[in-house]
């Protein structure tokens, strides 16, 4: 059914459907909520180019992908996330528009993004410390909210972040509850926010209870399974290897577990190990009884909150920044157990 249909099929002009349909307030609650019904009765779906022309909107969010040689974005958390936000999209008429440009390009790509019109709003992936996207996209007045956060950025800004400090320390807390006092770390590229952040909550749980971080305990680099597994590998090899290991991702999780096998070692019993984001879609933390203890934050869900923000940024441009601080869980799994003695 299209929107003429819809309209004769209500009595009403296909302006007033139209404008019903995208809640404008000069349509009454009553009307609205009318059209609404019918159109879900109806089964009636909007062109989105159409809607497009009547509102000025492209009805479009844009992703925007740097390619280089670290594709920290490119995996299975960067699909769960715009799974969620997908589904919010679709819900109010939007479609997804994903960019994949040269890192060295990426003030280019949004300018001329910009230029073309043909989104609406931007969601910012992977920031850095500092990262330059921010005032940029404040300058374009193109409504964004960033995946994360920029600790050197002062100026106010629309963020959904997971508390990653608070998670590694809580993760390390555990670890050294359960006895182990040489703790790995198997971090993410540590120029980006999260990263930092974990290494934070790592560092400050050691501090703590009075152990100083060891560098040799601690890695930073692109999270990939042949990274996990190389990491715990020269540090299991090491002259006073660790007990126990934190891990950036299930990917680096499964890598850290591959080292340890290969070395005749049982996981849970001789090395413990905690992972981050283990409830992604296509890398489940087994069903009944998890493999790995994890700091679990779902990325779905994560997508789904930062649409929706962006989504009344949209929709109501003078008001002021929105912030969402997500708190992750810690699921306990069979990857974890008392310091061999």
């Amino acid at each position: 059914m299209n929107l003429k249909e819809l309209s004769a099929h209500l009595g009403l002009s296909p302006t007033t459907v139209s404008r019903a349909l995208n809640g404008y307030p000069e349509v009454s609650e009553k009307t609205r909520q009318r059209v609404q019904k019918a159109a879900t009765e109806q089964g009636y779906s909007p062109n989105a180019r159409a809607q497009g022309l009547a509102t000025g909107r492209a009805r479009a969010i844009g992703h925007v992908l740097p390619m280089s040689t670290q594709h920290e974005m490119v995996n299975p958390i960067f699909g769960d996330f715009v799974l969620g936000a997908g589904a919010a999209y679709a819900r109010k008429g939007y479609e997804v528009v994903i960019s994949l440009v040269d890192d060295t390009g990426e003030e280019a790509a949004y300018r001329a993004i910009k230029a073309r019109g043909n989104v609406d709003g931007i969601i910012v992936h992977g920031p850095h410390m500092n990262d330059p996207r921010i005032a940029l996209l404040r300058e374009l007045q193109l409504p964004f909210v960033v995946h994360g956060r920029a600790s050197f950025v002062t100026e106010p800004y629309s963020w959904l972040d997971t508390n990653n400090q608070r998670a590694f320390r809580r993760a390390t807390d555990f670890l050294l509850d359960l006895g182990h006092r040489r703790i790995g770390l198997v971090n993410g590229l540590e120029f980006m926010d999260f990263a930092h952040r974990r290494r934070a909550g790592y560092t400050e749980a050691l501090v703590a209870r009075g152990l100083a971080p060891d560098p040799a305990l601690m890695r930073s680099e692109e999270m990939t399974e042949t990274y996990g597994y190389a990491s715990a590998r020269d540090m299991l090899d090491g002259p006073a290897p660790p007990t126990a290991f934190l891990a950036a991702s299930m990917i680096v999780a499964i890598g850290v577990r591959r080292a340890i096998q290969d070395r005749g070692m049982t996981l849970g019993r001789d090395v413990s190990v905690i992972t981050h984001d283990d409830d992604l879609s296509y890398l489940r933390n087994s069903v009944d009884v998890p493999i790995f203890t994890a700091t679990r934050s779902s990325v779905q869900k994560a997508g789904t909150r930062a649409a929706h923000m962006l989504l009344s940024l949209i929709d109501n441009p003078d008001q002021p920044p929105l912030t969402h601080l997500l708190e992750a869980e810690l699921i306990i799994g069979s990857s974890t157990g008392p310091a061999p003695s």
